[in-house]
This record gives structure tokens, C-alpha cells and sequence, in this order.
């Protein structure tokens, strides 16, 4: 995540953007991953920054772009699952991806200047990613977002397979953002997270789970 300057209203704000984020659909999960990277300019803010975030014991959420702008948008997103859940039990992640998909809409004139991956299991492992405006895609079994995407995309391009293990999909995480962070100066970090969902629901590896990767 990386600060650029904007105008609004004559005045001079700054954005936090940048950062790689990856989901990958595995044969019995959804697997998640980040960069720890974020900057103000060319100033490191923090080497451990938390791109990934639990929504729910199944639903999870990598974010891009504004840091002030996604945390509200998680806050939001935590406030209305857990009302949901009290109103008529867990939420499917299809209903959860159009609550995400109409927030943003109806904020498209101060719109979020994020991009986020949703992902999550329910009957079988799902992963939607978003644009600022509420745009979904849920047709392929990967997606990135942020700066070192475009790196990060020729990895899973090439390495992507059909009903990946979870161990398969982490490593080709990590190697997607490992590229990514060799080569995007909004991508870096102290650490690398990852995180697991399947019908256990949601888990974040430890650093020492991490290792033998």
C-alpha cells in the first residue's frame, strides 16, 4: 500500500496504494495471500502491514489501495454479517459478495479507492474480486489485486492447475508474490500472509507454519 496524491476539493489528500493480494480456489478450500508492504511515498510505513482480515468463521477479505477506506469498509462488512447471522444464521458467501457489490455502488460518487478479493466457503470453496465501483468477477479460480498484479498474474498463469492441494496453492501463492515483490516497489514486507478457508472455516497460517514453504 502506497500513498498518491489526490484533489479533492482543491485540497491535497493522500491515498495509500499499492500491494499484492492473491486468492487461489483449491480442490477443498480457498487459499489467500499478501504482501506486508506499506508506504507513504517513498518513505516504509510499516514492514507488517494486515492485508488479510476474517469477515466470518468462513468468509475472508484481502484488501488494496486506501488503508482508512478499507478498514471502514471491513468494520461495515463485520457489523452487517453479525447481524445477519443473529437475524437468519451465517450468510452464504453470494449473499455476502452482494452486500459488498451494493455498498460500493452506492458509494460510487465518494467512491472506496480499494479493490478487494472476497473468498469463502460455504457448500464448496467461492472467490470473488471487486473493483472501487461494486463490479464482480467470479468466473476464474484466481485472482490478484494491486500493483504487482500484473506480476503476480503471469505466475498463476502458468502455474495454476485444477484442484490444486492446499499446499499446492500456497506455494503458488507465494511464488506469485514472491515475483511480484521482486519487482513492484509498492509490494515488500517483513513476512508473506496466507490464509486458509475450507468447511473448518477460516485459518491464518503462523509464521512457523509458514517455513517450510
Amino acid at each position: 500500500m502506497n500513498y498518491h496524491n489526490c484533489t479533492v476539493s482543491g485540497e491535497i489528500m493522500e491515498v495509500k496504494k499499492g500491494t499484492t493480494t492473491v486468492g487461489v480456489i483449491a480442490k477443498d478450500a480457498v487459499v489467500m495471500g499478501a504482501e506486508q508492504k506499506s508506504t507513504m511515498g517513498y518513505l516504509v510505513d510499516s514492514k507488517v502491514a494486515q492485508k488479510i482480515h476474517r469477515l466470518d468463521e468462513h468468509i475472508g477479505l484481502t484488501i488494496a489501495g486506501s488503508v482508512g477506506d478499507a478498514l471502514a469498509m471491513i468494520r461495515l462488512l463485520k457489523a452487517q454479517l453479525k447481524l445477519y447471522k443473529l437475524e437468519r444464521g451465517p450468510i452464504t458467501l453470494k449473499a455476502a459478495a452482494n452486500l459488498l457489490s451494493n455498498i460500493l455502488h452506492g458509494s460510487k460518487y465518494f467512491p472506496y479507492i480499494n479493490q478487494f478479493i472476497l473468498a469463502g466457503y460455504d457448500t464448496k470453496p467461492g472467490l470473488y474480486s471487486f473493483d472501487p465501483l461494486g463490479g464482480f468477477d467470479v468466473k476464474d479460480k484466481f485472482y490478484s489485486t494491486g500493483s504487482g498484479s500484473p506480476i503476480a498474474y503471469g505466475v498463476l498463469e502458468s502455474g495454476f492447475k485444477e484442484n490444486m492441494t492446499n499446499e499446492e496453492a500456497i506455494v503458488l501463492i507465494i511464488k506469485a508474490i514472491r515475483a511480484a515483490i521482486e519487482r513492484d516497489i509498492g509490494s515488500g514486507g517483513k513476512d508473506i500472509q496466507i490464509a486458509v478457508i475450507d468447511k473448518e472455516g477460516f485459518k491464518e497460517l503462523t509464521p512457523q507454519e509458514l517455513k517450510k514453504y
